[in-house]
């Protein structure tokens, strides 16, 4: 019978015992686990303990079976000598059996009460039960084994396990874990030293031990560094760089930028002897950019780039280029505006239109789309040219010029018009009676000008050879520029911005702006982009990464995203960026073109923004993915729709129109412009990015409700009644007035239901100088307050006139649109 043996751990002294023979113990343990199936006995519930000498007078109470892990309640049943088994516990032939195993009164049989697990027992001989001594005559270390009722299980590993002796486990030395610079890295590992080989002394620097630990030290020094750098720069709030920021603020969807250069016009005064001078913008092979420079001291129109790129080197001017070509003429220097043989005339808030006279020697040049500048140039209070209202000047976008004559006096007139979005905002006074000057009238106070240019902060590097040249086989490749401050600017189409508002030019996002770089390759222009997330295996671009002190660095694809670099580029650039173009009127004082007079920024420089700041993006980064892209209900396309700078308010309502829903979004335009068909158009292009599937989208002008109001005022003595009444009307009409103030009804005091109430107009009313009091008795016939063309229903009892979500009120006061409004006073008193 084959037998599993389990032996003890101290063979010598098994030995001993057995070789002395006055006590007993235990040999080994053999559990029956296949060897059972032949007796037919149960698996691994038989055990077989072998001893030392034979065994007598021993029970199960005298086994104690302690261990497992999941089962731990295993115990013995019972135990008998091999050859003295009981017919009552197993058969005759099972007896027998046992009874013929070599050995067998040293044998003893017992019977668990179950099989265990795969942890380790131990079975102990004891005195009797709740003892733990062994029983007289057997030797106390070999009165217990270890066996495991699984021994039989498969298993690579041998069953008798080398017990060794594990050697000393040497003391750890105290190591300063807050060591990170080269000072503490030296320090520690000197005062190592000093505990491993104490009889080492020497700290002179020019010693080799110390001279290794220098050197170690420094090592690590920068091993730390480079450990906390990107540490540092692995997370949006400890990130350092701005090149990190930007990566992070990508992943989060927030669009950092890198600033915007500022916009200026430019007035090119001609020469009266050459007659023409040109302009001109980019996008000429053979001929360069215009340059206008600031505070030049060399003679006008001999700057040249080199000079404004010295300039822009040690600070002591700042370039702008012509953004758009422009043939400047000398009959455009000066235009003067006809007032039509009448005097103390003026150009009121709000104008746009204007005559101009066009019958000097050469012809005024301009046409629809052109920009022109009026300005003051005399002082209408003092006469004098250095007292002019500097704030009296602006540029408007012609959007029609059409030739007339005056039939009375036979002048040569240009009837001009600009857009509404360029409006003027203040009175400029074209002619006016001189206290200063003893009443002297004096006219041509203010003209208006032609050879208008718009231009940018920058200046154009050409042809710089990238450093290195030579892209490397293996690793990245992140050429640098050599000179900083590179420009970013919004991308500008003459074309479009001819039939453009002026307001609207100087007014821009710096998150559109792109970087004004080109690469020159081999045989193509590398474009730059703002990155190559979405870039083709052959797409030649670039990314342009930017840091705080102005550097940028260029990134290439790696031949998956983005085409490889190639060797020996050139870069073409210009340098110029943020708020420092934002510089003040009259700064541009020099132009690299020829026939020009003189040249000047008649306004102040604009939209020139800084590099946004880090700790900023760090704000706002984090809310960028919590943005609202869609519209789903109304109110989202009312507040998508408002987001827009010329929107002041909008309304949305969803209808069913037959196959599928449309959503009409009414809205009122910012500075009382009308809604025409071209704004609706952009409006619905704005929202259509939101737009649902399986919605329209219709954009409509507000639902303007007239007003028929009328109120009987009492006039204080002392005042005439016609200059109350007068003023009265001025006060409440729906225009801009001379001193920049709005009249009560002006159209953009008024949004989407917002209710009129009474004493709001009384309060008005009462301001006016002269006014005693009021009159709104509802029982005179001769006060209203109520809608136009309809019978009153209780508004002047009520004090109010609730309007609907998608109504607006409207009150023109113009005798020939009584339907857009009116209201009367009836003055009582007075003079």
């Amino acid at each position: 019978m084959a037998a599993n043996v389990y032996t003890c751990g101290n063979a010598l002294r098994r030995g001993k015992v057995l070789e002395a023979g006055t006590l007993n113990g235990i040999d080994f343990l053999e559990v029956m686990d296949s060897a059972a199936v032949t007796f037919g006995l149960p698996r691994q519930t038989t055990l077989l303990l072998y001893f030392l000498h034979p065994v007598t007078g021993l029970s199960a109470a005298n086994f104690v079976l302690s261990g497992g892990v999941r089962t731990t309640d295993t115990s013995i049943l019972w135990a008998f000598r091999a050859d003295a088994m009981p017919t009552d516990v197993v058969t005759a032939a099972q007896a027998a059996a046992f009874a013929a195993l070599d050995g067998a009164d040293r044998i003893l049989v017992l019977r668990s009460n179950g099989t265990g697990d795969f942890s380790t027992y131990t079975l102990s001989l004891v005195r009797s039960a709740g003892q733990t001594a062994a029983p007289d005559g057997f030797d106390p270390r070999l009165a217990s084994v270890d066996f495991s009722f699984k021994v039989e299980c498969p298993s690579d590993f041998d069953c008798a396990t080398d017990t060794e002796c594990a050697p000393a486990t040497p003391t750890d030395l105290p190591i300063d874990y807050l060591a990170k610079d080269y000072a503490s890295f030296r320090q520690l590992m000197l005062d190592r030293m000093a505990t491993t080989i104490p009889n080492w002394t020497e700290r002179s620097p020019a010693d080799l031990g110390v001279a290794l630990v220098e050197t170690l030290a420094y090592a690590a020094d920068r091993l730390s560094y480079f450990q906390d750098a990107v540490a540092t720069e692995a997370y949006l709030g400890t990130a350092r760089r701005r090149v990190s920021v930007r990566r992070h603020a990508v992943l989060l969807g927030y669009a950092m930028h890198d600033g915007c250069n500022a916009r200026v016009w430019v007035f090119v005064e001609v020469m009266p002897s050459m007659g023409i001078a040109y302009i001109y913008g980019p996008g000429h092979a053979a001929l360069p950019v215009t340059l206008f420079v600031t505070q030049s001291s060399l003679p006008l129109g001999q700057v040249s780039r080199t000079d404004a790129l010295t300039a822009v080197s040690t600070g002591a001017a700042l370039p702008f280029q012509a953004l758009h070509d422009l043939k400047a003429y000398s009959a455009n220097n000066q235009i003067l505006i006809y007032t039509w043989s009448d005097t103390g005339c003026c150009l009121p808030v709000g104008s746009t239109s204007a005559t101009l006279r066009d019958d000097g020697s050469e012809a005024v040049v301009l046409a629809a789309g052109d920009a022109l500048l009026l300005e003051e140039i005399i002082s209408p209070v003092t006469g004098a040219a250095a007292d002019v209202d500097a704030s009296h000047r602006c540029v408007v976008r012609l959007t029609t010029v059409t030739p007339s004559m005056d039939p009375l006096t036979g002048t040569r007139l240009l009837e001009v018009t600009w857009a509404a979005a360029d409006a003027l905002t203040f009175s400029l006074c074209l002619s006016a009676s001189v206290e200063a000057l003893g009443d002297a009238m004096l006219t041509d106070l203010s003209v208006a000008r032609g050879n208008m240019v718009l231009a940018d902060h920058g200046v154009t590097v050409e042809d710089e050879a990238l450093q290195p040249a030579v892209v490397p086989s293996t690793g990245v490749y992140r050429p640098v520029l050599a000179n900083t401050g590179l420009t970013f600017q919004v991308p500008y189409d003459d074309a479009a911005a001819r039939s453009s508002a002026v307001s609207t030019l100087q007014t821009m996002d710096p998150r559109v702006a792109l970087p004004a770089i080109t690469l020159q390759g081999s045989e193509s222009v590398w474009q730059p982009v703002d990155n190559l997330l979405n870039a083709t295996p052959f797409e030649q671009s670039f990314v342009v990464e930017t840091e705080d002190d102005g550097s940028a660095t260029l990134r290439f694809g790696d031949g998956t995203l983005g085409e490889l670099p190639e060797s020996d580029m050139t870069a073409t650039y210009r340098i110029g960026n943020g708020s420092e173009g934002n510089v003040g009127a009259g700064s541009i004082s020099n132009v690299t073109a020829t026939a020009v007079a003189s040249v000047r920024n008649p306004l102040a420089a604009a939209g020139g923004v800084d590099p946004e700041p880090t700790d900023q993006v760090r704000l706002y980064a984090p809310q960028a993915f919590r943005v609202q892209q869609r519209a789903v209900t109304p109110q989202d396309y009312a507040d998508i729709a408002g987001q827009r700078a010329d929107v002041q308010k909008a309304m949305a309502t969803r209808r069913w129109t037959g196959s599928w829903y449309t959503m009409f979004v009414t809205v009122e335009r910012a500075s009382a412009v009308a809604v025409d068909a071209t704004f609706e158009k952009d409006v619905a292009a704005y929202l259509e990015p939101f737009r649902l599937m399986g919605y329209d989208i219709e954009v409509l002008p507000p639902v303007f409700v007239p007003l028929d109001i009328a109120f009987s005022v009492c006039v204080k003595s002392g005042y005439l009644s016609s200059s109350v009444e007068a003023a009265l009307y001025q006060s409440f009409s729906s225009k801009r007035m001379a001193n920049g103030q709005t009249g009560f009804f002006y159209p953009a005091n008024f949004t989407f239901g917002q209710t009129v109430y009474l004493s709001t107009l009384i309060a008005r009313a009462m301001q006016v100088p002269g006014v005693q009091w009021i009159n709104t008795d509802p029982a005179d016939p001769r006060n209203r307050f109520q809608r136009w063309g309809q019978a009153a229903a209780g508004e002047l009892q009520a004090g109010e006139i609730r309007f609907s979500d998608l109504e607006i009120a409207q009150l023109s006061n113009d005798p020939s649109s009584p339907e857009d409004g009116r209201i009367v006073f009836t003055m009582m008193g007075g003079l």
